[in-house]
């Protein structure tokens, strides 16, 4: 996917729209010691008690409808920094793409 290098763009602090300059950031794995971890969760006994525990829950006798495998690609982290005041903001959503390119 072919981005451009900079783009104009609503920018928050100066309350208008500027140029942004993009720049694709790594993203960074959850800490283990995060509050509400999974591995922290499942130590507590979440799954334990009485009633509907979601996620928590029972899982399937069987799991045959489930994914199964990696996906192809990732999805993109973009950074955009304004030309202004050069504040940065990171994009909402990301795009799922094999290869991103800043043209």
């Amino acid at each position: 996917m072919k981005i451009p290098k900079s783009v104009s763009r609503y920018c928050k602090h100066c309350k208008k729209h500027t140029e942004h300059k993009i720049s694709i950031v790594k993203g960074k794995e959850r800490g283990s010691l995060k509050k509400f971890s999974i591995a922290r969760a499942r130590k507590r006994g979440r799954g334990q008690g009485y009633g509907n525990k979601g996620k928590w829950g029972s899982k399937p006798a069987i799991s045959q409808f489930k994914m199964t495998g990696a996906k192809t690609s990732k999805k993109t982290n973009l950074k955009f920094t304004c030309e202004v005041c050069k504040k940065s903001s990171i994009q909402s959503h990301g795009i799922r793409t094999k290869k991103v390119v800043l043209e």
